[in-house]
């Protein structure tokens, strides 16, 4: 299913935003649109190239309905505080805070949810670093964040729901070996340009040949 747009390969790098507000909730999305952009997914590198990632794609309303409803819940726990004084954070966090409160209201119209998985041996995440553990999913999922920008999509990538991942879990009827990774709510955007966000100076990030380099 070709739909891809012209845009190059640094214009959809640079231009792939989590988008919370501007999502199109009253016009559906192709499943075989999202299936292809999954297919892109699966190109990702993974760790040893076991593939034990699983996506989770919900389009149905009730089970939608369900998912955002916990998600809400989760929303409004972790950023009570925030939400209770928006009057006085800086402008740039309000909005912040203000675009996930109106994602979480309205999740649940959202056309498409994307559940990026992970397949464990026993579903028990190793302590300490997990950072070569989750190497083998995330990098896909943003690759499918990408391939959604490409065709005309947009993405919001956000972990909210891990908070009460399990509640999650037990909606989708998860096995107790697939771990959650993120929550992509895909639809199409109300607006067709979308421009590099706001970003510290390379200078101010990078360190040569060391951290004092």
């Amino acid at each position: 299913m070709n739909t891809e747009l012209p845009l190059s390969v640094t214009e959809v790098l640079t231009t792939t935003r989590s988008v919370r507000r501007g999502l199109d909730l009253d016009r559906e999305v192709a499943p075989e649109l999202v299936e292809d952009c999954l297919r892109v997914a699966l190109q990702a590198p993974n760790g040893m190239n076991r593939q034990n990632w699983r996506w989770i794609v919900l389009t149905e309303p009730r089970i939608r309905a369900e998912v955002a409803e916990v998600y809400r819940a989760a929303f409004l726990a972790r950023n009570a505080s925030a939400l209770s004084q928006l009057d006085e954070l800086p402008a740039a966090t309000r909005s912040t805070v203000t675009a996930g409160r109106q994602l979480a209201d309205r999740l649940h119209r959202v056309p498409v949810l994307v559940v990026p998985c992970l397949e464990l041996a026993d579903g028990a995440l190793s302590e300490g670093n997990q950072a070569g553990l989750w190497a083998s999913l995330l990098p896909a999922a943003w690759s499918y964040a990408l391939a959604a920008r490409s065709r005309g999509l947009v993405t919001a990538w956000t972990a909210v729901h891990l908070d009460r991942e399990q509640e999650v879990a037990d909606l989708l009827g998860l096995p107790p070996a697939v771990r959650q990774g993120a929550l992509l709510p895909t639809a199409y955007p109300l607006r067709s340009a979308f421009r590099p966000g706001p970003r510290l100076p390379l200078e101010s990030v990078l360190h040569r040949n060391g951290w004092q380099g």
